[in-house]
């Protein structure tokens, strides 16, 4: 199994468990889950999540731009947000056990969208 360490904030990420997850979920044919990151520049802890969901990446959501301004008013003062299909996941800091969680729920249940 492959680990990631990330000095600073002691984050460790399996991504062996996560491949495996994603490689069942495209082989049974189900939409792959959703991950959004709302952001802002500047912002020292988006950055750092980032980096470590970058493998992951699906979509970012500059909460500055005009079209997003309803974000920058829920999320201005707690970005970085995440959310998974569209639901609040988590703020502030990469959750990994969390967001394992979460993905595990949906392979369990079949949903990916």
């Amino acid at each position: 199994m492959k680990m990631l360490w990330f000095q600073g904030n002691s984050v460790q990420l399996a991504k062996c468990s996560f491949r495996l997850f994603l490689r069942n979920l495209s082989a049974s044919k189900t939409v792959l889950p959703v991950l959004t990151l709302f952001t802002k520049d500047p912002c020292p802890l988006c950055d750092e999540a980032k980096e470590v969901l970058e493998p992951y990446k699906n979509r970012e959501v500059d909460i500055t731009l005009p079209e997003n301004s309803a974000w920058y008013e829920r999320y201005k003062f707690d970005i970085p947000v995440f959310h998974l299909n569209g639901q609040f996941l988590m703020m502030h800091r990469v959750n990994i056990s969390k967001l394992e969680k979460q993905l595990q729920k949906l392979e369990q249940h079949g949903a990916g969208c």
